[in-house]
């Protein structure tokens, strides 16, 4: 147990952070490399594995003239696109450092100590390091089958709860929550209960059952739905992130929004990615070629694949020794292969498996069918 700031933070030798700072488990991304490999195939942070659209990189590029300039603050140009591409108010929209920006936002405006924010008990990580450095608890709420389950978020919900967060789908899970099913949970929740949608991996979700929620949010006062380009778009390096909040919402979290959150090329690029919707469509429609094809093969190694509607797989490994998760993580990583571990989200038999492309996929099945047979 890490130790506590003393009480009296005003007499302590040195400068201490303030009660609960220092019980917050850092965020740990997914590795980048393997000792001893030059080149590794990275498919742990589920990145766009086709790069990003021509037309983002040629503005970002052209961008590099102004790069003595402070950016709109108000991210105008980026707005506007994203009102005009969903059909939305753009005074309604905030846009981020990424969402997780936006995440830790909603935490600071409303979150003050004691109060509670509710997920799944395999949420997303950013939402509960928000929420703790503003003093409040994080409810965990079972997810069966590694899925979101209403009727359990809901038995967490209390007189204290202010947010609950849903990854839809989720991370790292994979799975999502049918569009009837949000508008059950939205309608049985308190007004005073904001319901944040994260559709980072809302775009490689085409089942019909499926909706981003922002129909809901257009005449909900306690939605919002986030998005980011870090994923279809593949802009992860830029950071860029927006919501679609009630214009209370929007107005309050800009009150502490920091100016020039995001920069003159990260817009740019971003207006560019927006409008190019081939390379969207190219990028959905390989993960819907890969993602049955390694659910298939990885399942007929005899693991537990998770059923998933993002751009990555979710597969569990067997408990015995020489065959676990992490020893797996460790073999492929010698062989090139980085994947990533999620022992942090309570999923210490699985590893979460970014959609490589073909080369990649063929050769993560043959290493695995090697390892599972050692």
């Amino acid at each position: 147990m890490t130790a506590q700031p003393p009480a009296d933070r005003f007499s302590a030798a040195s400068p201490q952070p303030k009660p609960g700072i220092l019980e917050i488990q850092p965020y740990v991304p997914g590795k980048a490399g393997a000792e001893g490999v030059a080149e590794p195939v990275k498919l742990s942070a589920n990145e766009n594995i086709l790069g990003c659209s021509e037309a983002a990189r040629a503005a970002f590029a052209q961008a590099a003239g102004q790069l003595n300039l402070y950016p709109d603050g108000r991210g105008t140009v980026l707005r506007q696109a994203v009102a005009a591409r969903y059909g939305l108010e753009p005074e309604r929209l905030v846009l981020g450092c990424g969402t997780d920006e936006i995440f830790a936002l909603i935490n600071e405006v409303y979150i003050a100590p004691g109060d509670n924010i509710v997920q799944g008990e395999f949420g997303f990580g950013a939402y509960a390091i928000g929420a703790r450095g503003n003093g409040g608890e994080v409810k965990l709420a079972a997810e069966p089958n590694y899925r979101i389950d209403v009727d359990e978020l809901l038995k967490q919900v209390d007189e204290r709860t202010r947010i609950v967060f849903i990854a839809n789908p989720g991370n790292p899970t994979g799975t999502f929550v049918p569009k009837d099913e949000i508008a059950r949970l939205h309608a049985d929740l308190p007004p005073s209960v904001l319901l944040v949608l994260d559709g980072a991996y809302a775009e490689f979700a085409s089942d019909p059952a499926f909706a981003d929620g922002l129909d809901l949010a257009r005449g909900a006062a306690n939605v919002v739905v986030t998005h980011t380009f870090s994923k279809i778009h593949g802009l992860a390096a830029l950071r860029v992130g927006w919501a679609y909040a009630p214009a209370a919402v929007a107005d309050a979290i800009d009150r502490v929004r920091l100016p020039f959150n995001t920069s003159i090329p990260a817009q740019l690029a971003a207006v560019a990615a927006l409008a190019d919707e081939d390379f969207q469509a190219r990028s959905l429609a390989h993960v819907e070629q890969w993602r049955p094809w390694l659910t298939q093969q990885l399942g007929g190694l005899g693991l537990e694949v998770v059923p998933s509607a993002a751009n990555f797989v979710l597969a569990g490994f067997p408990a015995r020794p020489g065959k676990t998760a992490a020893e797996a993580e460790a073999f492929l990583a010698s062989r090139g292969l980085i994947v990533r571990g999620v022992a942090g989200y309570g999923l210490p038999g699985h590893l979460r498996i970014t959609i490589g492309l073909e080369a990649h996929n063929r050769a993560l099945v043959d290493a695995l069918a090697d390892f599972l047979k050692a």
